[in-house]
């Protein structure tokens, strides 16, 4: 799904959604993961973070972008009326690994999708490469050893979602006796 439209969900329903999304498995309750729900005239403010991400990327790689990539990267955040992005702030704990805290992080982004599907709306989880760009999670205030684990876009769809082919289970299941 590319885009997403109006209505979005309401600040009661994102509360709810996020309600929902702290109940994910989180091994001594560390509670690692934080919302910040961008929309409106703010979207175009997470466009120039991107875009700032974008051309100190392309600097370190001795490349330059094209004004085509540079209008795609900064219109990214314009493809949903509402945005909620996930990121993760990792504890140091003698009994919770990162990669404890990462899946928990994603636990819960996964919760809030269901959340809001249950309520009504359409969502898209990006991420990309420029997500955990300095720029970006400077812009966000994600510590250097953090990151931004999600992008949910989220608003309804402006036509139905096409159905998914069922998945052949049997490569990814063993069972032991």
């Amino acid at each position: 799904m590319g885009n997403l439209d109006e209505p979005a969900p309401t600040r009661a329903q994102i509360e709810s959604a996020i309600e929902c999304a702290a109940t994910a498995p989180d091994h001594k309750k560390l509670r690692p993961w934080r919302f910040i729900v961008t929309q409106g005239e703010a979207r175009h403010e997470l466009g120039r973070a991107l875009l700032e991400a974008a051309q100190a990327k392309a600097l370190q790689d001795g490349e330059e972008l094209s004004e085509k990539t540079i209008i795609k990267t900064q219109n990214m955040p314009l493809r949903a009326p509402l945005i909620i992005t996930a990121v993760t702030q990792m504890q140091e704990h003698k009994k919770v690994p990162p990669f404890e805290q990462m899946l928990s992080a994603g636990a819960a982004v996964q919760n809030l999708i269901l959340a809001l599907k249950a309520q009504g709306f359409s969502t898209v989880w990006r991420t990309g490469l420029l997500c955990n760009e300095p720029a970006v999670k400077a812009y966000f205030g994600v510590g250097e050893d953090d990151y931004v684990t999600a992008f949910v876009y989220t608003g309804t769809s402006p036509k139905d979602e096409s159905k998914r082919k069922p998945i052949d289970i049997e490569l990814l299941v063993r069972f032991e006796s």
